[in-house]
């Protein structure tokens, strides 16, 4: 059976040439090898029902009810077909 691991939580920061600088000390004994995992906080996804919802509300886009601005019909192009 393998070693027990201990998991200890600290924070710390990543300077300009991507090093990790812990705010703390640790309290374990060394030299010894450690696993690392880092845990950053993801910016704000928007997901794409959320985009289209608020571009529906906004009226941005009113101009395109204009009917002078429907332009197309389903006759226009051909239809996409993806093989891949």
């Amino acid at each position: 059976m393998g070693s027990t691991i201990r998991a200890i939580e600290t924070t710390g920061t990543v300077d300009e040439q991507h090093r990790l600088h812990l705010d703390e000390p640790l309290s374990i004994t060394g030299p010894s090898r450690v696993r690392v995992i880092i845990l950053v906080p993801e910016e704000a996804k928007t997901e794409e029902g959320e985009w289209l919802r608020a571009a529906a509300s906004s009226s941005v886009f009113d101009f395109l009810k204009d009917v002078e601005e429907d332009i197309y019909s389903p006759a226009d192009g051909r239809p996409f077909c993806d093989e891949g």
